[in-house]
C-alpha cells in the first residue's frame, strides 16, 4: 500500500479552517478515484514533547505510489489540490510513500 500524508500548519482561523475542511474539502477528497482510506487527524496534534506547529493530519491510503500519482492527475484530484490552497492558511506539508507491515 501507499499513503498520502497530509499535514496542515495552524491556520490564521482555525475554526473557518475546520468548517471549510468538513463541509467543502472531504468531500472533494472522497470523490479523488483509486482512495482505499481516508483518516483525519481527531483533536490537537502533538510531539512526545508537547505542541505542534500542524493543526491536522490527513493520510490517504492508495495501492500503490502510482495509484496516488494518476490519482492526482485527475480532474478530482486537481480540484482537491487546488481548494487547499483556499483554505490551508497556514500553509501544508504533502508526502508520499510505500508501506507495508514489519
Amino acid at each position: 500500500m501507499a499513503r498520502l500524508l497530509v499535514m496542515y500548519k495552524t491556520p490564521r482561523d482555525a475554526a473557518a479552517f475546520d468548517k471549510h475542511y468538513a463541509e467543502k474539502h472531504i468531500p472533494l477528497a472522497k470523490k479523488i478515484p483509486g482512495v482505499r482510506k481516508y483518516e483525519v487527524s481527531k483533536g490537537t496534534v502533538a510531539t512526545p514533547g508537547g505542541p505542534s506547529g500542524y493543526h491536522l493530519v490527513a493520510v490517504l491510503q492508495f495501492d500503490d505510489i502510482g495509484a496516488i500519482q494518476k490519482a492526482f492527475a485527475s480532474a478530482e484530484g486537481q480540484a482537491a489540490v487546488a481548494d487547499v490552497q483556499t483554505f490551508a492558511t497556514g500553509g501544508v506539508d504533502i508526502l508520499l510513500f510505500d508501506s507495508g507491515e514489519v
